[in-house]
């Protein structure tokens, strides 16, 4: 998702850093008026700033892009995790949902309610073998 979000903002940077060569011609094409005309050369001023802006988010999305192949597809991820009960040590193995974070598991052995400890998104963040599918995508969780 971020990849779309840097070049969708790359490219609206670099159409409003361009629009002082475009948008004259263009209001005069349609009929526009001298004041129209004057607010595309208002921002003239301010091109080297959209310039910068949108070649940095093309940048990032082309890095980005470059860099997709590094991160994991959906067939890539590992949906069985073993939780192990941090107060009485019974393991289980168990299937990971793909669309929904578990905060809560309740160990067969002791009863004793799991819930993910420190700044981890889910139980299995926490006590499990394997990180949720989210976080093995590298997105955010939950």
């Amino acid at each position: 998702m971020k990849l779309k979000h840097s070049i969708t903002g790359g490219i609206f940077a670099f159409i409003l850093a361009t629009s002082c060569c475009w948008l004259p011609a263009l209001i005069i094409g349609i009929g526009g008026g001298s004041t129209l005309i004057g607010l595309s050369n208002g921002l003239e001023k301010y091109s080297g700033v959209f310039v910068a802006l949108g070649v940095g988010l093309l940048g990032y999305g082309v890095y980005q892009f470059v860099n997709r192949k590094n991160l994991k597809t959906n067939e890539q991820v590992v949906l069985e995790s073993t939780i192990t009960c941090p107060n009485c040590g019974h393991t289980k193995e168990e299937t990971m949902s793909t669309n929904s974070c578990q905060y809560f598991y309740e160990c067969e052995n002791c009863i004793t309610v799991l819930k993910p400890t420190g700044n981890d998104c889910c139980v299995f963040c926490s006590y499990g073998t394997v990180a949720c599918p989210p976080i093995q995508l590298n997105q955010n969780c939950c």
